[in-house]
């Protein structure tokens, strides 16, 4: 299992309450692109659409020896592979207010390319403020024993 793309932010930007995996529905040459790294999770999200899960604003970048590719939008909205249960269960879920569901991560799984994202709560500015502070005091800590 190897990392393709990674959403740094996410983590900060919210609190993951729940993790889940998908498969993610690409093209041939997406997938190729992919598997170079040249994809970025900044911005996206997932909604829940006509009973599927949508990747939505991840971009991947049009893979160089595809040759033309005339209509190719590099933004384009992508499905994500999730049994019907879990969907519905999602959709649950999502009515509560103030929940969103957030990408953390592209990755390959055997020879598949899998999704990790995550049902979350949006942090507020000041937690975010005490979750660095916390981190600059474990630092100094760390930094204090070892030396």
């Amino acid at each position: 299992m190897s990392t393709l793309s990674e959403n740094k932010k996410a983590r900060f930007e919210y609190e993951v309450l729940e993790p889940y995996e998908a498969g993610l529905m690409l093209h041939g040459h997406e997938v190729k692109s992919a598997r170079l790294g040249r994809m970025a999770l900044a911005g996206a999200y997932v909604t829940i659409s006509r009973g599927s899960l949508w990747l939505v604003g991840a971009q991947i970048q049009r893979y160089p020896q595809a040759g033309p590719l005339p209509d190719y939008d590099p933004q384009r909205t992508r499905k994500l592979l999730l049994h019907k249960r879990e969907i519905q269960k999602l959709a649950g879920k999502m009515e509560q207010k103030g929940l969103t569901l957030v990408p953390l991560s592209v990755y390959t799984k055997g020879s598949k390319i899998k999704l990790s994202f995550g049902l979350a709560r949006g942090r507020k500015q000041f937690e975010k403020k005490d979750k660095l502070k916390k981190r600059d005091i474990d630092r100094e800590i760390r930094r204090s024993l070892k030396g």
